[in-house]
């Protein structure tokens, strides 16, 4: 798999691995431990409603990815990546043993923000890490890699939403959160064993700082900024499958395969399709585009946010059969995971290698905080939707295809509003030597 790649790739993506079972095996499971598992400080149901867990996921979610510039400074500027992912993930596991012990609101509120802090603090430095390890003469397996790199948090993430949903039905949330917090510290060691074999690139001190607000360096971030934001929106949507789409799924005929499906296993179709999807897409469809028109990362983009579209009009019409008094079939929302999962393809991957090929050498851990920061937008955007729409009873002002609607509508505007923003882009790359 990592063969010419240099020695320290292999650590880095078994660490990603481990880590994106770790966190994804405890967010599978947060809507449903939040409507039917949470208790109060006297072991008695306490159970939230769906639109306030709702809010609860997407807020926890957006403290995830604005952590990453917090980590990102810390790692460009002081400690460098290689200690600030080691330092914030002994952060990260003690959130997850705060959320295997503690089964109030408490622990819920002490464990997720111990994640947030580190699961988001190391987020930009591994992925900038990662390119650390290439320069100039083998800045063309940089795709690649990141390919690849994509693939193992998928991996992870598939093992890990299968199995959590079943280990919290059949012994518990200490069991579901606690096999999430034993992988997260078992990639703790995976990375820290890797330590002699990786590129390390210093932190850059006063320099940091200097280019950061140089013209150059304002410059870089705010053409990438214009592009975060509507990738924001797309992240809004995206999201949305660990939260309004477990909802939707509980209400649906789940039977698929002979298998009667839990409805948070249904998000292990994701990254069960990504592993499919970028081979796919790498090694035909990209090239068989190629052949028609150049196929840059901002075209990517672009077609991928007008595939988000149709994954949110699918949910809708399932919303209105619903409101009927039918049961749709699973396999609905599954074609909504195959078209979302194709954007996801053109537009999360893409960003990975575009962020750091246009973020300045000492910035590169920076500019992958900012396209964290454009996960933690989505995901705000939809807290805040969620709560003007809340009625004191947990109802909601903005039920069934209208809700659907309202998301397919938004990103449809942006999907337009991106055309001449990508138009008007000039690229400039940066690598290492």
């Amino acid at each position: 798999m990592t063969r010419g790649f240099p020695s320290g790739i292999p650590y880095i993506i078994g660490n990603e691995a481990a880590e994106r079972f770790s966190f994804y095996g405890m967010k599978t499971i947060l809507a449903v431990f939040m409507t039917k598992f949470l208790l109060d400080e006297n072991g008695n149901s306490d159970f939230m409603n769906e639109g306030e867990a709702t809010i609860w996921i997407h807020t926890f979610v957006t403290a995830v990815y604005f952590t990453p510039l917090l980590g990102s400074f810390l790692a460009d500027a002081f400690w460098g990546k290689y200690k600030t992912i080691i330092y914030l993930s002994i952060v990260y596991c003690l959130g997850h043993l705060s959320l295997a012990i503690d089964e109030t609101r408490s622990g819920l509120m002490i464990g997720l923000s111990l994640i947030a802090l580190g699961a988001g603090g190391i987020k930009g430095c591994v992925s900038a890490h990662v390119g650390d390890q290439f320069g100039r003469e083998n800045s063309g397996l940089l795709e690649k890699v990141y390919g690849w790199f994509y693939l193992s948090i998928n991996l992870g993430a598939f093992v890990s939403t299968l199995l959590t949903p079943w280990l919290l039905e059949n012994y518990g949330s200490g069991v579901a959160f606690g096999v999430p917090g034993l992988l997260m510290f078992i990639a703790t060691i995976v990375f820290w064993a890797g330590r002699r074999d990786f590129a390390h690139i210093p932190a850059r001190g006063s320099e940091f700082i200097r280019e950061t607000f140089s013209a150059i360096g304002l410059k870089s971030m705010g053409k990438l900024m214009i592009v975060y934001v509507m990738v924001a929106m797309f992240w809004s949507l995206f999201d949305q499958t660990a939260s309004k789409w477990v909802f939707q799924a509980k209400k649906m005929d789940r039977d698929f395969l002979g298998i009667e499906w839990l409805p948070s296993q249904i998000q292990a179709v994701n990254p069960a399709l990504i592993l499919i999807l970028i081979p796919l897409f790498s090694w035909f469809l990209y090239p068989a585009i190629n052949r028609f028109f150049p196929l840059t990362p901002l075209r990517k983009i672009g077609i991928g946010f007008f595939l988000v579209v149709p994954s949110f009009l699918i949910p809708a019409w399932i919303e209105y059969r619903i409101g009927l008094g039918e049961t749709p079939g699973i396999v609905w929302q599954l074609l909504s995971y195959l078209i979302l999962t194709s954007a996801e393809v053109m537009i999360s991957v893409t960003c990975l290698e575009f962020s750091y090929t246009q973020a300045p050498r000492t910035m590169k851990s920076l500019v992958f905080g900012l396209f964290m920061a454009s996960v933690a937008l989505g995901n705000l955007f939809t807290s805040v939707v969620n709560v003007f729409i809340l009625n004191d009873d947990g109802t909601s002002r903005l039920d069934g295809p209208d809700y659907y609607l309202f998301f397919a509508g938004a990103m449809f505007l942006t999907a337009l509003i991106y055309i001449p923003v990508a138009m008007k882009y000039r690229e400039k790359t940066y690598l290492h030597q």
